[in-house]
């Protein structure tokens, strides 16, 4: 499916798998990168239509640049969504790339109730919501990486994190223990774009949900 853009599009992407995953989707709309994001140091990508730029950002910060309409819409992981709010953000299509699982992992025989936990991870607002929805008082201690490391050094007794295969817990002697979300990335779009913008908007969205769809085999 080929579009023609008629007004300027700024979509907000972050390096690695979703900027991988997301490539054939926008592709199936006829957007491609012109810029290699491996080898170029610019941040700011060029695409083969005039009018469609590409900006590369930390993956937290994909929804902020869309809400405060410095990019038009933009592809961030439900995780990221979560913890952000949604403020200022349509959400309206699952890309379904980028799946995997935020879970509650710790020690085989971990007591995870009764207590007052002290719970390790980077998705505090997550985190926070999950044991508030239960009715248990935590401590939430928040960390940036290595999660894993903090039951075993005493740090937490628990940690909150993403789960794809299971292979790092398990390396580290650590197993999933409750499923909070599942997680995958999603369309954002700019609510005063989608107003402004939104013939443009609209069929690009169209075309995602097909490619989506497509992949799906629907």
């Amino acid at each position: 499916m080929s579009m023609t853009f008629d007004t300027p599009i700024t979509i907000a992407l972050s390096k690695g798998r979703i900027f991988e995953q997301t490539l054939p989707l926008l592709a199936h709309a006829g957007i491609e990168a012109v810029d290699d994001p491996e080898t170029s140091r610019k941040l700011i990508l060029d695409t083969n239509h005039e009018m469609v730029k590409f900006v590369l950002i930390r993956a937290t910060d994909v929804p902020t640049y869309v809400q405060y309409g410095a990019a038009d819409l933009g592809v961030a992981g439900k995780d990221i969504l979560l913890e952000h709010g949604g403020e200022g953000l349509y959400e309206p299509l699952d890309l379904n790339i980028a799946r995997c699982r935020l879970m509650v992992a710790g020690v085989k025989d971990a007591d995870i109730s009764g207590r007052r936990l002290r719970i390790a991870t980077k998705y505090v607002n997550s985190a926070r919501a999950y044991y508030a929805a239960k009715g248990q008082q935590v401590d939430i201690i928040k960390l940036y990486g290595s999660m894993e490391l903090a039951p075993l050094v005493g740090l937490s007794d628990l940690i909150v994190d993403l789960v794809e295969s299971g292979n790092t817990l398990k390396a580290n002697g650590l197993v999933p223990l409750e499923h909070i979300a599942d997680i995958s990335s999603r369309l954002v779009i700019n609510k005063a774009a989608w107003k402004m913008k939104h013939r443009t908007l609209m069929q690009l969205q169209e075309a995602l949900r097909e490619a989506v769809e497509k992949d799906r085999g629907e």
